[in-house]
């Protein structure tokens, strides 16, 4: 009990300590981007108009979205260690036929930085899952389409199991499961996804190294888009929470992952996989038929284009997605 204690107090030591310096680190780049007293949010720079931020308060934390569109509704999730403005290259003509709900999921971009929990529980993907249901729900929507990409697309499949009677349609980009990679880790998978297992290490090491690679980045970076992902990714209350995500996949969520597969339990809804056709996802897996073993309607194909589709691939990506949303 008492070394369980020790470990709850370090934890909530680092994690506030964390957060104090995300806010300072934040500070910086915001005052550099004033202009005449004003600062115009990156998103509105990215997104133009028809777009909105609201920032959303779940049962278990505070999720920054960008809102847009007419039409059916659509939640979509970003990867690690992105944000949301991951879509913007696709967002415009997406919600000429439906309502984006683009979001920074819980420990990234401008969303809260949860504690960790016990056993990483704060970053399983189940709670975060339920920010996404709670964020829809509180603007109206019972039922929607949910896309996800990299982190987020195993959020929202988790969001699929856990809530079948609000996901109708589910996108996952460039990733197969979780509880299948590390179930069956071979020396390409190490090689090509060595992260992976980096972040696993107990924090903060993997931070410390993240940390300082990053400032580095953000330091000589002249891109606009690169120097917003930097913004919130460098931060050390970012990056803890990016390794906790990575810490629960390995541990929790494969927990939760067991009881539903010894429960025979599946995905119910439509389910289009997209990944690089040339990608390491691509090139090690059978993307398709790992997918149809967690679904009972799974379709899929290989695009064109790096990891992040939705930016390297725009023309292609938003075609698959008008195509399987539409349907």
């Amino acid at each position: 009990m008492f070394e369980q204690d020790q470990t709850s107090t370090r934890r909530s030591l680092l994690h506030h300590t964390l957060l104090a310096a995300g806010t300072t680190a934040l500070a910086a780049p915001t005052a550099r981007a004033q202009t005449g007293g004003s600062v115009e949010p990156a998103w509105k720079r990215m997104f133009g108009p028809g777009f909105r931020n609201e920032r959303i308060k779940t049962s278990g934390a505070e999720i920054n979205a960008v809102i847009g569109g007419s039409g059916p509704p659509v939640l979509m999730f970003h990867g690690a260690p992105q944000s949301l403005i991951t879509w913007r290259l696709i967002a415009s003509d997406l919600a000429k036929e439906f309502t984006l709900v683009m979001c920074d999921l819980r420990g990234y971009g401008d969303s809260s930085k949860p504690e960790d929990g016990e056993n990483h529980s704060n970053y399983s993907k189940r709670p975060m899952a339920l920010d996404g249901v709670e964020v829809m729900q509180h603007l109206g929507y019972q039922k929607f389409f949910m896309v996800g990409h990299d982190r987020g697309g195993r959020v929202g499949r988790r969001m699929a199991l856990d809530h079948p009677d609000r996901v109708q349609k589910l996108v996952v980009m460039d990733i197969v499961p979780a509880h299948y990679l590390y179930s069956h880790v071979t020396l390409d998978f190490v090689r090509a996804y060595f992260h992976w297992f980096n972040y696993l290490r107990a924090a903060p090491g993997p931070e410390d190294e993240l940390k300082a690679a990053n400032e580095a980045q953000l330091a000589r970076t002249t891109n606009d888009v690169q120097r917003e992902y930097l913004r919130t990714s460098a931060t050390p209350a970012n990056i803890h929470a990016m390794c906790e995500d990575y810490r629960a996949s390995a541990s929790i969520d494969l927990k939760i992952d067991e009881a539903d597969m010894n429960a025979g339990k599946k995905i119910q809804c439509p389910l289009l996989t997209v990944w690089a056709a040339t990608g390491a996802m691509g090139r090690l897996y059978d993307v398709l038929n790992i997918w149809k073993q967690e679904g009972i309607n799974v379709a899929g194909k290989g695009l064109p284009g790096n990891h992040s589709l939705q930016e390297s691939a725009p023309k292609e990506t938003l075609a698959e997605l008008q195509n399987f949303l539409r349907g």
